[in-house]
This record gives C-alpha cells, sequence and structure tokens, in this order.
C-alpha cells in the first residue's frame, strides 16, 4: 500500500465517523525547547487527522517565550499551565467543559497520566510510548519519584484497565503488559512512520562519523555512549563523533568528554534545524543511542531512511527500531563499543546494514500510523471503511 493509499484510508474512515472534533492532550509542545519523539508523534498524526477534515485541538502546556494559542499544520494549538500544572488543568477543564465538548479525547501518557477515563466518558485512545520505570529516580528527588512511579505502576492501570492503548512497538508492547499489568487485548501496536524527506543522498563523511540525536539527560545516558565512543577510537583511531541535542546535562557531559581526553573528536553540536540534520544522517556513517529508555527511536529510523545503520542499545523500542543484524546492531552497555568499532570497520557489514535500514524504513508510513490509530478511536467507522472499499 503506497502513501496515497493510506490516506486515502485515513479519508474513509473520518467519513465513516461521526467523530468530527477531536482533542489530543500531551505533555509537551513541539514547540518546547526539550520536545522529543513523543511530540514529534503527535505533530505528524495530528497533521494528517488535520488534512482528513478533522477538527483537532492539541491542549499542553505553555512554552516559555511562545504564545497561548497557535495554528500548526492545520490544527489548533494550546499550551497553558506550566510543566506540572498542566495535568490538574487539564482535569478540571474536563470536568467543566471548558474547552467544549470534543467527540473525542486522545490521552498522550507521558509518565503520568490526564486520567481522562474520569472526566470524558466518550470515544477514547490512549497513546503510552513505553514504560518509564527507572526514569522516575533519574531526575526526580526521591519522594517526588516515588510517587510518580507509584501512579504509573498502581494507581493509573485502575483507572485506564478498560482504555484502548496503542504503544509504538511489539517489546513495548510486552513490558507495558508486564510490568503495568494492563489486559493484553487493549493493548496495540502501532508503528510510527518516516517524513519522506529523509531519504539517502550526499556523501558520506570522509573520516568514520557516528551520529547521536537526542536531549542531554540523564535517561539518553550519553556518558555510556562517550566511553563507548572512546573505547572504539581504539580501534578505529579517525572516529569521530557528533551529539544532537541541548538539555540540562551538557555540563556533566562536557566533563566527562574531557576527562576521556575526547574534546577533539565529540561534538556536542547543541539544536539544528531539519536540513542540518537531514545532512547529518547521510554523511554519518552509523547513528547510535545509548538511552536506557525508548518507546521506538524515532532518531534511529529517520536516519535509516538515508540509508544510515544502527548501532544502539538493546531496549524495548530499539529491538523493533532497529532489527538486529539486518538494519543494525543492538548492544549491551558493556559491548556497544566493540559493536560500534565492528561496524566502522567492516565496510561490507556496513553496506549490508544500510540497505537493510533502508528497506526498512520504506514500510513505515505516518498515513498509516494516522489511520491505524483514528480506526482504534473509532472501530466502527473503520469497519465500515473497509466494508465499503
Amino acid at each position: 500500500m503506497d502513501g496515497n493509499d493510506q490516506s486515502d484510508t485515513l479519508g474513509a474512515i473520518a467519513a465513516a465517523s461521526s467523530i468530527r472534533r477531536i482533542q489530543v492532550v500531551a505533555w509537551r509542545d513541539l514547540d518546547d525547547p526539550e520536545a522529543g519523539g513523543s511530540e514529534l508523534h503527535a505533530d505528524r498524526v495530528a497533521t494528517r487527522w488535520a488534512a482528513a477534515g478533522l477538527d483537532v485541538e492539541l491542549r499542553t502546556s505553555m512554552v516559555p517565550g511562545e504564545s497561548r494559542e497557535t495554528r500548526r499544520h492545520g490544527y489548533h494549538v494550546v499550551r497553558w499551565g506550566g510543566r506540572y500544572q498542566v495535568f490538574p488543568q487539564v482535569v478540571i477543564e474536563g470536568f467543566a467543559g471548558r474547552r467544549g465538548h470534543p467527540d473525542a479525547v486522545v490521552d498522550i501518557w507521558n509518565g503520568l497520566p490526564f486520567f481522562s477515563p474520569v472526566w470524558f466518558q466518550g470515544p477514547r485512545l490512549t497513546i503510552l510510548h513505553h514504560v518509564h520505570g527507572e526514569m522516575w529516580r533519574m531526575v526526580l528527588r526521591n519522594s517526588i519519584a516515588a510517587l510518580g512511579d507509584t501512579v504509573e505502576r498502581r494507581l493509573a492501570p485502575l483507572l485506564y484497565w478498560r482504555s484502548t492503548i496503542a504503544t509504538l512497538s511489539a517489546s513495548s508492547r510486552e513490558e507495558i503488559i508486564e510490568r503495568l499489568h494492563l489486559p493484553a487485548a487493549h493493548v496495540h501496536v502501532v508503528e510510527p512512520g518516516i517524513d519522506p524527506r529523509y531519504t539517502p543522498g550526499g556523501t558520506r563523511s570522509a573520516d568514520p562519523l557516528v551520529v547521536a540525536v537526542g536531549r542531554l539527560v540523564p535517561v539518553k545516558r550519553y556518558e555510556v555512549l562517550f566511553r563507548a565512543l572512546a573505547e572504539a577510537r581504539r580501534e578505529i583511531p579517525t572516529l569521530r563523533a557528533i551529539i544532537v541535542g541541548e538539555g540540562y546535562e551538557r555540563p556533566t557531559l562536557e566533563a566527562v568528554r574531557h576527562e576521556l581526553g575526547a574534546d577533539d573528536y565529540i561534538e556536542l553540536r547543541g539544536r539544528v534545524n531539519d536540513d542540518e540534520l537531514l545532512d547529518l544522517y547521510r554523511t554519518a556513517w552509523v547513528v547510535s543511542s545509548s538511552s536506557l529508555r525508548e518507546g521506538w527511536g524515532m532518531t534511529l529510523t529517520e536516519a535509516a531512511g538515508c540509508g544510515t545503520p544502527a548501532v544502539a542499545t538493546n531496549i524495548a523500542g530499539h529491538r523493533d527500531a532497529v532489527v538486529q543484524g539486518v538494519t543494525g546492531m543492538l548492544a549491551n552497555e558493556a559491548s556497544l563499543g566493540r559493536e560500534l568499532a565492528g561496524v566502522l570497520g567492516d565496510a561490507a557489514l556496513r553496506e549490508s546494514l544500510a540497505k537493510g535500514a533502508l528497506d526498512r524504513a520504506q514500510t513505515l508510513r505516518w498515513e498509516r500510523t494516522a489511520a491505524r490509530l483514528f480506526g482504534l478511536l473509532d472501530p466502527a467507522a473503520a469497519l465500515r471503511a473497509s466494508r465499503g472499499a
């Protein structure tokens, strides 16, 4: 099924549905300086829903220096409330009907959910990228971390027991069922897409280049990647690395880089624009991630679209974004450096993985993602559309 067929499928389901107005509630907006894969996913889906004629509102927290309301890619964005105040505000608005009365609600459960089963009784879909688990204690004080963990593991599953849950990967689904004890029949896998702009082009870097993309925060474990890069450089002495992204861990990572004597070959480039990112994906020999938790690993498949293989940690999410030995290599913390050196030092292996990565990337389309998610929101409309087709 090509991209046009998938767009037609979404249009058919939307036309067969009585749902016209959808409210999406999310922690952060795409314009937030700390926006990541979850925010990108929400934007790509909302954009396609809006293009199909649906009235979509994204309700999220405020972004410093940005307006309270805006329009993006055909959908309405409402940003109000602080990083944590947004949760009770959305609940109060839901009970009071302050944002009107949407036909359906999409609740993006990013650590803390918005408790939509309590305040909205119509069609609902919950998008849960991954279980946060250890992440709570990596970024919050012990008492607050314990509260967050308790809400995620004990309270929220009780409230969402009957809810339809969508996650990005089979491995994340297994973890959600195992750790949150949500009913398997209610947890569905809907793979993300890749923007068609991510295609091969240009020329590879003259020197072995590793690119990693993501916020400079503890869960990404860049210290692990830095040590792996230092290990790999002992075998690949011309290795260079560029880290794309910004975050509060920059001073710590600069210190680790200096401690390793890597100031001259590991570059912390910060945020880049879309064209610069595309160029980096195309020139890199491999893309890498040392993350502890991911729902998928969007940067790995964006790079795959450019024909660039991945070397990443063997975690839920990564195990679906990377097909072991076909589109890249998965490793534990101890073997990450060895795997990096192995791929960088073996041209035939790298070429094989690059072809596998490109083939895999061509199966991932946002049109299909948006259609499948809307089908979960209104299964009856999806059935009527399929019968009509």
